[in-house]
């Protein structure tokens, strides 16, 4: 019989209605039942492309001897972290403290009062590689609850109260010593692997908000070592087998320090995050590599990932037909197979390194040990012939790829990520004159503005086949009016810019901390949990107050918006200790840090309504980097109205030419030529 779980939306806890354990969904049901039997709460918490989820799951909560167990002395409680990142912020700040990691599944047992008291990750269903027994920690938690509740109440207590700590994100000063980013690169540079690109050793991730940093430090400074950090980063990862070479789109990370062995789930915030940054390297340094994985990233997203009303999906999984990477892993007979031509197999095999012995047990990832042009020189023949010789081969391949067992995909879809996707895809086709990714991260953006945001204007976190529910964090404010300004930069609409302001606002209101600055995670309305987090440190996503910081800097300085300026800065001195003492652990608030403290500049073309040179000076403009250049444009005699009437009151275009207004700290130079100012 399904438990509770069958009634949810999240692919993840659906995978678990069947268990024999009797899951409760986090919610007043299951709490009251904790309270009014004084049970221990087993919370346990993971999400649909964790691997060691599933193994769990088919180890200990597929079987009927610990569902039993647990059944008798918990009230179980299964949590998917995308739907309730609120939770795992929390949980999670909670097992880091009672055992120096983290990861998950996330295994804790809390108070009926939702207090943890002792917690872990995975555990095999009996002692094992060094690890006890799941059996076993049921059991000794029993005991504790049992026979030692005081003591297990009391540790619960301390936890709860250092967890407060933490989530309030008190600062010791406000002072942000001067050189903050310069000490971030500087910790870059010892930690980057000058041999693979990244950062440290195996296992490796992709650091996005690193790159941005670099990318940003070299235009300010011409440090040329920042810049080859990031070109033998994003050269290896393209090259290495956590880059799709058929499909397009990275994997979450790399086992190895190489870039060779994935974990071969693929997350949608990864992918946004690393077209940012494909986008932004590309238009700095202009290598065709990086457009090309720019291309093939946007249309994995949206050929594999994009929902039929325009919104995007969630993850892909590691595993399909029960194997990790089986979808993605080749072997030499089924790629002459395929090929047919013995000597282009031969040549295929050769180049993206597949072999009888292979280089994931016994089958082939498929990477690139070196450039193309190496490879190239080897083989006698033209770059240009190879590439095209090796694009039919994996043409090929893909093909073929699409008969087989697909990995699981969660398909709910997160307003958050969307929004890191909007701007990515935003970004991309800007800079790269796609019109099909500008249509895709338009109607991804009303899809998320008209289908999951309720009657009083505010968000809802995730939708899933016709249901939208939870209200929303800070991520999905900040991330989505991040992409609503860049959606203006990329299309010149002003309803984008009106819609980044109208986020802002709401989350001014509900998640802004008056007395201490900063941004809380969850609203002031929003349900009552054991601490109220504000983060200012970045995961694998981008901070919320960073990026909150960030779409108020760009906002306040675009319209010329004090308030929203001194929000910004406010936020920013609220994260002071962070960018003291960690501030590569911050990189999304040192990026906002660094916007606020440079001039910077706003840049206006005006041009006549029917010039048909505006496409192209658009296109030229949106192919350069100008990570602190603010764009707008006035059309014609149209009068400017709303939030751009100050910047465009007055800007026409000059003896009928394109021309362009350019102010730079609080100072505004004389009209160019638009020629003339993108020649110089």
């Amino acid at each position: 019989m399904p438990n509770r779980l069958e009634h949810e939306s999240s692919p993840y806890l659906l995978q678990h209605a069947n268990n024999p354990v009797d899951w409760f969904p986090w919610g007043e049901e299951a709490l009251e039942v904790a309270r009014d039997q004084q049970k221990p709460i087993f919370l346990s918490i993971g999400y649909s492309a964790c691997h060691w989820c599933h193994v769990m799951e088919h180890e200990s909560f597929e079987s009927q001897e610990i569902a039993d167990y647990l059944n008798a002395h918990f009230v179980c409680i299964k949590v998917d972290r995308e739907e309730r990142p609120d939770l795992d912020q929390i949980y999670m700040n909670a097992v880091q403290l009672l055992t120096g990691h983290g990861g998950w599944p996330m295994s804790v047992f809390l108070t009926p009062e939702l207090k943890p008291f002792f917690g872990g990750t995975y555990w095999p269903p009996t002692a094992s590689r060094g690890m006890p027994g799941f059996d076993q920690v049921l059991r000794a938690v029993i005991d504790a609850w049992t026979n030692r509740r005081e003591m297990a109440q009391q540790q619960s207590e301390i936890l709860t109260e250092r967890l407060q700590s933490i989530g309030a994100g008190a600062a010791e000063s406000t002072e942000i010593p001067p050189g903050r980013i310069g000490m971030a690169v500087r910790q870059m540079e010892q930690s980057f692997d000058e041999r693979h690109g990244g950062f440290g050793q195996a296992p490796k991730f992709p650091h996005t908000m690193n790159v941005d940093l670099l990318l940003r430090n070299y235009v300010e400074t011409r440090n040329e070592h920042s810049l080859k950090i990031v070109a033998i980063t994003l050269d290896k990862m393209s090259r290495g087998g956590i880059y799709d070479h058929l499909g397009g789109g990275f994997a979450r990370y790399s086992v190895d320090a190489k870039w060779l062995v994935p974990h071969f789930e693929k997350m949608l915030y990864d992918n946004a995050l690393l077209v940012s940054n494909y986008v932004d390297a590309f238009r700095l340094t202009k290598f065709p590599r990086y457009a090309q994985v720019v291309r093939e990233t946007c249309d994995y997203i949206l050929r594999d990932m994009t929902d039929e009303l325009g919104g995007f999906h969630s993850t892909e999984d590691a595993d399909s037909e029960g194997e990790e990477g089986k979808f993605y892993v080749w072997e030499p007979h089924e790629i002459h197979q395929l090929l047919g031509d013995e000597t282009i197999a031969q040549r295929f095999c050769y180049v993206y390194d597949v072999t009888e012995s292979g280089n994931f047990e016994g089958h082939s990832i498929l990477n690139l040990k070196q450039p193309l042009a190496q490879f190239a020189e080897e083989l006698q023949t033209s770059e240009e012939e190879l590439a095209e010789e090796m694009a039919n081969g994996r043409q090929v391949l893909f093909n073929a790829r699409y008969d087989r067992v697909r990995p699981g995909k969660d398909d709910k879809i997160l307003a958050s990520w969307n929004g890191l996707m909007i701007e990515a895809l935003a970004k991309a086709g800007a800079a790269l004159g796609e019109p099909r990714y500008l249509a895709a991260a338009t109607q991804a953006a009303k899809f998320v503005l008209e289908k999951m945001t309720d009657a009083n204007g505010r968000l809802l976190h995730t939708y899933r086949h016709g249901k939208a529910k939870l209200p929303a964090y800070l991520d999905d404010y900040s991330y989505l009016a991040s992409a609503m300004f860049a959606l203006y930069e990329a299309t010149f609409d002003a309803t984008w810019l009106d819609e980044c302001h109208r986020l802002m606002q709401v989350a001014i209101e509900h998640f802004y901390d008056q007395e201490e600055g900063g941004f809380f995670y969850t609203a002031d309305d929003h349900e009552a949990l054991i601490a109220r987090n504000k983060d200012f440190y970045d995961n694998s996503i981008p901070s919320g107050n960073g990026m909150a910081a960030l779409v108020l800097a760009k906002l306040g300085k675009l319209i010329g918006d004090n308030e929203l300026l001194r929000l910004a800065e406010a936020t920013v001195v609220a994260g002071a200790d962070v960018l003291q003492k960690h501030p590569l652990a911050a990189g999304q608030l040192l990026i906002a840090y660094d916007f606020l403290q440079n001039p910077g500049k706003q840049v206006v073309l005006a041009v006549e309504s029917d010039d048909p040179s505006l496409p192209a000076i658009v296109g030229q403009l949106h192919s350069q980097y100008l990570p602190r250049t603010l764009l707008a444009v006035q059309v014609g005699d149209t009068q400017p109205s709303g939030l751009l009437q100050s910047l465009l009151e007055g800007k026409k275009p000059q003896a009928g030419e394109p021309t362009i207004y350019a102010c730079e700290n609080f100072q505004c130079q004389a009209p160019v030529s638009a020629a003339s100012y993108l020649s110089s």
